[in-house]
């Protein structure tokens, strides 16, 4: 797993086109698992603060609960209609891996939480960050994990 921190240093590029796409608008979606094991998926908001991907929950939200039993994520950025030049289209950004909450008041205050409140906080230690995009014909796939680092993929 790596920081947000750590993406930047390794492939900056990358990095920044997709916090540029994450970054399109507030709201992204965010997929947990359930206690049954099936999906659960959710509205949440994403934050790129001091080296890392953070979100927050209400006190008592089925995600905050999902995510307390099994740390496994995937946020996927806010979806745009691609414009009639497909190649104009932004892309899509994704980032999975799993969070750590964390429980400091001194820290959840300094990320929206209330003091004394039992707002949940987490932070995201990626495993793999993805952004696809339009070029020409095809359809291009790049990712990063830790241990493989950059990966394209093209297809027609």
């Amino acid at each position: 797993m790596a920081s947000w921190q750590e993406i930047e240093k390794a492939v900056p590029d990358f990095a920044a086109r997709v916090l540029a796409v994450m970054g399109t608008g507030k709201h992204k979606t965010m997929a947990t698992l359930r206690r049954d094991g099936s999906p659960r998926i959710s509205g949440t908001e994403v934050e790129f603060k001091d080296g890392e991907a953070w979100l927050g929950s209400m006190p008592g939200a089925m995600k905050a609960l999902d995510l307390r039993r099994d740390p496994r994520i995937a946020v996927h950025s806010p979806s745009a209609d691609p414009p009639e030049n497909p190649d104009a289209w932004q892309g899509d950004a994704k980032l999975a891996g799993h969070v750590v909450e964390i429980t400091d008041p001194e820290v959840i205050a300094g990320y929206g939480g209330p003091p004394g409140s039992s707002f949940h906080l987490f932070r995201i230690d990626i495993g793999e960050a993805v952004l696809t995009h339009v070029e020409g014909d095809e359809l291009v796939i790049t990712s990063w994990t830790p241990g493989r680092g950059l990966r394209e993929i093209r297809r027609k």
